[in-house]
């Protein structure tokens, strides 16, 4: 029988296919293998294949088909040249149930594509309503079938792409994103603070460390407030100025941010990195860290529908399956919770011990420049106001000591001193190079000026300018080296250390122990999954290159390319008393028509093994069934030609071959794990152990076989149907004009009788009589090449859900008398 149709992957919605004929070692045992195959109730449908010379005496393998309920039945009843008359039981009459007489005696070859024709449920329903409007149910099929298929190395070929689109090679984990993750993931890999805790005082100032906090803040605004006054000219010239300890403020601001980061990290070491309890709880409540209940946004319950949303979404995106396992890989590396512990590696980051000693160091005090430039300066002024006549040898040294005096005040309220002396980073304000440039400056100009013999107003004008620019300058050198003992002392920096480690905290807080038990589950959750995935991808690569080389892609005998049609040439206007004549000299009661077995010689008709059946036969399998199935297996070996009435057509695959595989594939994936989120949910440690190679090999297997059977033009059963499948043409790179023209041909010519020429006499002579059953399948319409070639097709078109077969099957009547009706007590049966 057809391996698109085996015992062991039913087609979901044919018929039932059994096989009745000689040998059968286990008749009960096939029909009841048949009888196991789930059918709706009411929709019970088989296709018997049997000896035409055993259906009385199988009468009650029969009836044992509607043991479960009403059943109908097509009978493929085998012939052979010999035989003249057809015995039929009353089980096989009209209307549920018809008898198909093939006289050729075809090899399974042969019968594999008729009976996956017949076993298709519109071709089914079609045939056996055709069976009941012809005489006692029994007709001989004549038939027209264009194959529609692949080569077997673009099978291979599609199916080993398929396979690599499923499981994809291995890639380097990726570092996940929070963009586009869902918000219960992105809120555990950006480290963010959910906005319920926004407002949420993490350290309380009447806790350990909250309270040095609050110090290091306090210690840090009167350093920059007493700054802030130092700097200005209040600062330098103004008693005022001497209030503001800086040294002391930066001293205590250095030992209180030493505090705290001890404080810290042995709230880190503390609370260690397992789940949140209330011990720990009281642990942080006594070093200072106040932790609030769990927020709203985020629960441990959310994370695995989270992680199946990703997931999900990931494999959407067509991402193969170890592409996704690297990123679920990386998610749980990146979730998994470290312990707070193990963020004091970055708490020395941010506060190391050297950080600490620096801000507690003392820094030098310079101003006043280069001491060259600042004797030159002051020389210069002293010299402009000794211009004066007479009383410049006074005023000219004078401008110099008040330079001198005021690099002297820089120096004694220099802000590196405390005002007890206890701190001193020490200090250089140029004080006697101002001094001996005044003093030489000035007598210099006393001298010019008295030869000058300037007016009064001259002098008096040199004096002002001199005073001034000294106080200026001397304000502008006290501002400016202030200015650099801050920023090289750098008391602000530890606000900054100060907030980037209240921020650690607050992150350690939610995402260490608040969410610790979250971002363990989320961690063994993700871990789940990317071991499932991988697990997945190695099975079907183990089936793509391992089992399914045992499968091959060889579908046996029929897989022989298309043969001419034979030598004898036949035509449906010979149904004339001549023809029989000429091959019969006996009438329809010699030996040949008989009904008694006992009385006719003809091999057709006994019971002994036959030349398709006995001992000598070369290949005894070709029709033994599979010990507990209804349909034997595929006959290996030599290949056979095709039968006359079937024409094949062999495509290389279509462009949306491969990529309807994977979709579908991938869609049976994302079934299969489906059941595996409750276990992931309630243990995610070991769900990542779920057996699942074999529900995927199922998943292969059907896949596998509706690529054989149909090129995938069928949707996998319990898939997505909304997904619009492509066209068979896209499918299979074969373009349907020949099955539009076959279809809309009305020659009667082109159906290839199933019987020999010396049976014509067997057949009726009313060629109205004759019932035609035409079958496309629904993907050969489907698609931009379905408009236009199928105008004009006939109406009465059977539109197939699947298969790979379309065409035209006649079902000729017999005559009245070559069919006899036997009830059971005639046969002699049990």
């Amino acid at each position: 029988m057809s391996p698109r149709a085996t015992p062991e992957h039913p087609v979901p919605g044919n018929a039932v296919c059994l096989d009745l004929r000689a040998p059968l070692h286990d008749p009960d045992g096939v029909v009841r293998a048949a009888l196991d195959v789930p059918q709706p109730i009411g929709d019970r449908r088989f296709l018997v294949v049997d000896d035409a010379d055993q259906l009385v005496a199988h009468q009650l393998l029969h009836e044992r088909l509607s043991s479960h309920g009403p059943a109908r039945i097509v009978c493929l009843a085998v012939g052979t040249p010999g035989q003249r008359s057809l015995r039929r039981s009353l089980t096989l009459r009209p209307r549920n149930a018809g008898v198909l007489w093939v006289l050729d005696d075809p090899d399974d070859a042969a019968l594999r594509p008729l009976v996956d024709v017949l076993a298709g449920p519109e071709v089914f329903k079609a045939v056996l309503e055709a069976l009941a409007g012809v005489v006692h149910g029994v007709a001989v099929p004549a038939a027209r079938v264009l194959e529609h298929d692949l080569t077997d190395e673009a099978r291979a070929r599609s199916w080993r792409q398929a396979v690599e689109g499923l499981a994809g090679p291995d890639v380097p984990a990726q570092a996940p994103a929070a963009k586009g993750a869902p918000a219960e993931l992105a809120a555990l890999l950006d480290e963010s603070v959910p906005p319920s805790l926004a407002d949420h005082v993490w350290l309380p100032a009447h806790g350990r460390a909250g309270g040095l906090l609050l110090t290091c803040e306090e210690a840090l605004d009167d350093a920059v407030e007493g700054y802030t006054r130092v700097r200005g000219p209040a600062g330098f010239l103004a008693a005022s100025g001497r209030s503001p300890d800086l040294p002391g403020d930066i001293e205590r601001l250095a030992d209180c941010l030493r505090r705290f980061r001890t404080a810290v990290a042995d709230a880190f070491t503390a609370a260690g990195g397992s789940r949140l309890t209330a011990e720990h709880r009281g642990h942080l409540r006594d070093r200072g860290v106040e932790l609030p209940e769990m927020p709203r946004e985020i629960s441990r319950a959310g994370i695995v529908p989270a992680l199946r949303d990703h997931t999900y979404e990931l494999i959407g995106r067509g991402l193969p399956l170890r592409s996704v396992a690297a990123r679920l890989a990386a998610l749980s590396t990146r979730t998994a919770p470290a312990g707070s512990a193990a963020r004091l590696v970055r708490l020395d980051e941010i506060c190391s011990t050297d950080e600490v000693n620096r801000l507690a160091a003392q820094h030098f005090f310079t101003a006043g420049g280069s001491r060259p430039a600042a004797a030159a300066t002051t020389g210069a002024l002293a010299f402009l106001a000794g211009l004066w006549p007479l009383l410049g040898w006074a005023l000219g040294p004078a401008v110099g000591v008040l330079a001198a005096l005021l690099a002297h005040l820089m120096q004694r309220r220099r802000p590196n001193r405390s005002p007890d002396g206890r701190l001193d980073g020490g200090g250089s304000t140029g004080t006697a190079p101002r001094l001996a440039g005044g003093l030489v400056g000035g007598a210099v100009g006393a001298a010019v000026g008295q030869a000058l013999g300037l007016p009064l107003w001259a002098g008096a004008a040199a004096v002002t300018v001199a005073v001034a620019v000294v106080l200026t300058l001397a304000l502008r050198d006290w501002t400016r080296a202030v200015d650099d003992w801050w920023a090289r002392a750098d008391p602000e920096r530890a606000g900054t250390v100060l907030r980037e480690i209240h921020q650690l905290v607050i992150r350690t807080a939610v995402h260490d122990w608040l969410f610790a038990d979250v971002r363990h589950h989320c961690s063994d959750g993700a871990g789940a999954v990317a071991r499932l995935l991988r697990s997945l991808a190695t099975t079907a690569d183990t089936y793509a290159y391992g089992t399914a080389r045992e499968h091959a892609y060889d579908s046996g005998p029929e897989r022989a390319g298309p043969v001419p049609s034979g030598d004898a040439a036949w035509s449906w206007q010979d149904w004339d008393d001549s023809a029989g004549d000429d091959l019969w000299s006996d009438g329809p009661d010699g030996p040949g028509l008989s009904d008694d077995p006992g009385l006719s010689g003809g091999p057709g008709l006994s019971d002994g093994p036959g030349p398709s059946g006995g001992p000598e036969d070369p290949d005894p399998w070709a029709r033994k069934p599979a010990p507990s199935a209804p349909v034997p297996p595929p006959r290996s070996g030599v290949a056979s030609p095709s039968p006359a009435w079937l024409e094949r057509r062999h495509g290389d695959g279509g462009p949306a071959l491969v990529d309807t595989l994977v979709a579908d594939l991938v869609e049976g994936t994302v079934r299969i794990l489906d059941g595996c989120w409750a276990g992931i949910e309630r243990d995610p440690a070991n769900a990542g152990r779920l057996p699942l190679d074999e529900r995927l090999t199922e998943l292969l297997d059907e896949t596998r076989i509706r690529l054989e059977r149909d090129v995938a033009a069928s949707p996998p059963p319990g898939g997505a149907t909304r997904r619009e499948r492509p066209d068979a043409a896209r499918l299979t790179g074969v373009a349907p004009d020949a099955v539009a023209r076959l279809i809309a041909d009305d020659d009667p010519d082109l159906a290839v009788p199933m019987c020999g020429p010396e049976h014509l006499r067997l057949l009726s002579h009313d060629p109205s009589s004759v019932r035609q059953v035409r079958f496309v399948p629904e993907s050969m319409r489907r698609g931009a090449t379905g408009d236009d070639i199928w105008r004009g097709t006939a109406e009465d078109v059977e539109w197939t859900g699947g298969g790979r077969h379309a065409g035209v099957l006649r079902l000729v009547p017999l005559r009245p008398d070559v069919v006899r009706i036997v009830r059971a007590e005639e046969a002699g049966a049990p």
